[in-house]
């Protein structure tokens, strides 16, 4: 064990679940940030843009270690590999680095992200973009930004608000998951891509950006900043369109107008 985990542990051993993500998710991200600061080497998973570095691994066994300590019987769901099952019927689930193939082209929109589940509710989550030194946390009743309450979204229509989205090229041949994107993309004021879904979440949490959407999420890149759309009022739901799930999440009004898009691709 590390010396900035052991420390860690000793720091942050009587705080609450929601605190505790906060803080996982501010060091992991920081340490990530260090890393990348003294030399990254990258390699490929699936694709040319799905990319793990030493950063990703060494967060996650951070924050794997942290939680093994301050949390025992929760279990863990890591996206570099972590896994233990629950005693306690809570998992952590665990993105260390969301966005690597941005971090690791030295792009400062990547973050931390964690979510604490049990069953389908999530209990507490935590975001954290280094870059900016911002975090965002849900308790499950509330969210904040750098401890300043969220205030709640208003509803408004597609049309008039910015969707944040990602698509990957290979989806553009796929005819049935084209054409369902962009019969929601095409009804929106404009469309962003930035490529950290769990940042493009917390932004619509905080009101930045109308929504999002994006199709086949894991859980490490839903949860974190699902539970942040809910605790401010939002909506996030999934539907079964084109021939994959697609995860919708904004102001209400917003991902009913999706959600009647993407229906009509059912």
């Amino acid at each position: 064990m590390s010396t900035l985990t052991s420390t860690f542990i000793e720091e942050h051993s009587l705080i609450d679940d929601a605190a505790l993500a906060a803080a996982l998710t501010r060091t992991a991200g920081r340490l990530a940030l260090r890393m990348r600061a003294e030399g990254l080497e990258t390699a490929q998973k699936t694709s040319v843009s799905d990319v793990v570095t030493q950063a990703d691994t060494a967060a996650e066994q951070f924050v794997v270690e942290a939680l093994a300590a301050l949390r025992p019987e929760d279990g863990l769901l890591g996206e570099e590999g972590a896994a233990k099952e629950s005693t306690s019927g809570r998992t952590w689930v665990i993105d260390p680095v969301d966005g690597t193939y941005n971090f690791s082209c030295g792009s400062d929109y990547f973050c931390s992200a964690l979510a604490l589940v049990e069953g389908e509710q999530v209990l507490a989550s935590a975001v954290h973009r280094p870059a900016l030194d911002t975090t965002w946390v849900a308790d499950g009743s509330a969210a904040s930004v750098n401890g300043a309450p969220l205030p709640p979204l208003e509803s408004a229509p597609l049309e008039s608000l910015a969707l944040a989205t990602y698509l990957h090229p290979r989806d553009m041949n796929n005819a049935a998951i084209r054409d369902t994107w962009l019969d929601a993309v095409n009804s929106a004021a404009t469309v962003r891509m930035f490529g950290a879904g769990s940042i493009d979440l917390a932004t619509v949490a905080s009101g930045g950006v109308g929504g999002w959407l994006q199709h086949s999420v894991p859980a490490w890149d839903w949860l974190p900043g699902k539970a942040l759309v809910e605790a401010a009022c939002g909506r996030a739901e999934k539907i079964t369109a084109g021939g994959v799930t697609w995860c919708v999440a904004g102001n209400p009004q917003l991902v009913a107008d999706v959600l009647a898009k993407l229906e009509s691709h059912v």
